[in-house]
């Protein structure tokens, strides 16, 4: 018997923390910022009060949860198409635990297009997760401590002391906010890194009719 199952369930669920777990331990080998559960878990809140926001149906709000949550497992088998291997092994799990078929297919599809490299907005779940994946930049994700030996990834994130995203109260924009710091890292630095994930955000939100903004220190950027 297919039945729904929660994202309070998923949370709880041993195999996917271990996942999690030793997933973010492969990133930090290879130097990667921090993807534990801080990072899955704020993805996971922020894609699904953005749908609760513009008032989508209650059970995308709560898949988006799950698919926030689980969105990177698939870099404890390797980063490279790490979208596409997560959401088999999403697959394999959510269909174990006797998860309804749709729902499913709504959290894997959401999961194999979150990767900037071959993400796209097929549906409301997936919209959410990239705005709330690729709009995660902050200076708690940086695990150097070594100051001196930054490369761009570190200054950038390390330089971004306040990160806000919302929805108008109009509901016709998503603004993401952020304070950063430039004297470690200028604001140009943020575009020759994130230029990408930014117009992925905005190809996004307007899935969801939304106009994407964005800035920087008060200042609206686009």
């Amino acid at each position: 018997m297919r039945q729904t199952i929660t994202f309070k369930e998923i949370r709880k669920n041993e195999e996917i923390k271990t996942y999690i777990k030793r997933a973010d331990l492969s990133l930090e080998r290879m130097g990667f910022t921090e993807h534990s559960f801080a990072h899955v878990m704020r993805v996971s809140k922020s894609a699904g009060d953005m749908l609760e926001q513009l008032g989508y149906d209650p059970n995308d709000v709560e898949l988006a949860r799950i698919a926030g949550y689980m969105h990177d497992i698939g870099n404890v088998i390797n980063r490279i198409d790490h979208a596409q291997s997560g959401a088999i092994m999403a697959f394999r799990i959510l269909d174990k635990l006797g998860m309804h078929y749709e729902d499913i297919a709504k959290v894997i599809a959401a999961i194999g297009n979150h990767d900037e490299s071959t993400a796209f907005p097929v549906s409301d779940v997936a919209a959410a997760i990239i705005i709330a994946d690729k709009s995660d930049v902050r200076r708690s994700r940086v695990r150097n401590i070594d100051k001196s030996s930054f490369d761009i990834h570190d200054r950038v994130n390390y330089a971004v002391t306040e990160n806000h995203i919302c929805v108008s109260d109009d509901r016709t924009s998503l603004i993401l906010s952020l304070t950063l710091d430039t004297e470690i890292s200028p604001v140009l630095e943020y575009f020759e890194i994130f230029l990408s994930r930014m117009k992925l955000c905005q190809k996004a939100a307007s899935y969801l009719n939304l106009k994407f903004k964005l800035k920087i220190n008060g200042s609206e950027i686009c």
